[in-house]
């Protein structure tokens, strides 16, 4: 491969994936482009991007057709989807993309369906055996006595930890049952929380897991965080994934594990998390990693020793400064 465009979808600020897949182009001495698409015109990401454009609506009809002649007219090599919103419908239009020579960066249809619900995904868990919470439908939840408070709401096809709610008794409850959009109720689980950032080749073949323990997160994206060398955690993301139906790219998972070491996991997003730039700074490098994947050279490293334990990331706001006019304010 001596070329290779990349386009990310919805780049919105996701700032430090868009200049770690142009970091990678330049280590890889290639040829090539970030291009960058957004429904906003002001995104951060459309201004470091080598080049941007504004998009309609990922829900809105016409979107793929208006994403395919992006990529034609630019020779876009690879698609990287960031919200959970666009994978669905990416994933259901990866062969159109792959007859023009595009790969898609995302898992299969049915993987993306399990996982864009979390009673879905409580059922991929259950089983298949994996530890997770307990789930209560809401008529159990109304009888449970108060030993058993307190209790998670959240809504079923939420994400960015928006409406995710605890309650201490039922009058609480009840209000939130009533209050969240179609919320499932799980026991509350204690513990340290972990991300990890999985990396599944495009043969569904699990090649790197780096788990990141939370230490704090603002807006529903971690600020803090630091890179835990945990084998058992390590292990069960491996299996996780590797049960994961055409799994493709970066999955991002989450667990607690609990004081007595026990492992309970809660949720996977089929993507790159918001997390990620952490992992990649402690030497997973992903990004790098997927484009050698994509020209079909061979990676000659043993990827999950590549990154350093116990390294740490401090996030801190930072502006973009432009004038106005030029990123359409």
């Amino acid at each position: 491969m001596t070329s290779c465009n990349i386009l990310i979808t919805s780049a919105g600020r996701r700032v430090s994936l868009v200049e770690l897949f142009q970091k990678a182009i330049v280590q890889l001495d290639i040829k090539g482009k970030v291009f960058a698409v957004d429904l906003q015109e002001h995104a951060p990401a459309l201004q470091v991007a080598d080049e941007s454009q504004v998009v309609m609506r990922v829900i809105d009809e016409g979107y793929i057709d208006q994403l395919l002649e992006i990529c034609k007219i630019n020779d876009i090599n690879l698609i990287v989807p960031t919200i959970d919103t666009e994978l669905n419908i990416l994933s259901a239009a990866s062969d159109l993309f792959s007859q023009h020579n595009i790969k898609v960066l995302v898992c299969s249809n049915d993987t993306n369906h399990i996982f864009m619900d979390k009673r879905r995904s409580q059922h991929f868990f259950e089983n298949n055996n994996i530890p997770t919470p307990r789930l209560y439908s809401n008529e159990e939840s109304i009888g449970l006595t108060d030993d058993k408070y307190p209790l998670l709401l959240k809504p079923a096809n939420g994400s960015c930890s928006i409406g995710v709610t605890k309650v201490y008794n039922k009058k609480e409850l009840m209000f939130f049952l009533e209050y969240l959009n179609d919320p499932i109720v799980q026991e509350f689980i204690q513990g340290d929380e972990y991300t990890i950032d999985v990396l599944v080749d495009f043969y569904g073949r699990v090649q790197c897991a780096v788990p990141r323990l939370r230490i704090e997160t603002r807006a529903g994206e971690v600020s803090k965080a630091i890179t835990v060398n945990d084998k058992e955690i390590i292990d069960w993301s491996y299996k996780v994934a590797g049960l994961m139906d055409g799994a493709m790219g970066c999955i991002t998972l989450q667990c607690f594990k609990q004081k007595k070491g026990e492992l309970k996991f809660i949720e996977i997003n089929p993507r790159f998390g918001g997390g990620f730039p952490l992992t990649a700074a402690a030497g997973a490098n992903y990004p790098l990693w997927i484009l050698q994947m994509l020209s079909d050279q061979s990676i000659q490293t043993d990827m999950q020793a590549q990154w350093q334990d116990n390294f740490s990331m401090l996030r801190f706001d930072q502006g973009l400064f432009a004038k106005a006019s030029s990123v359409g304010l």
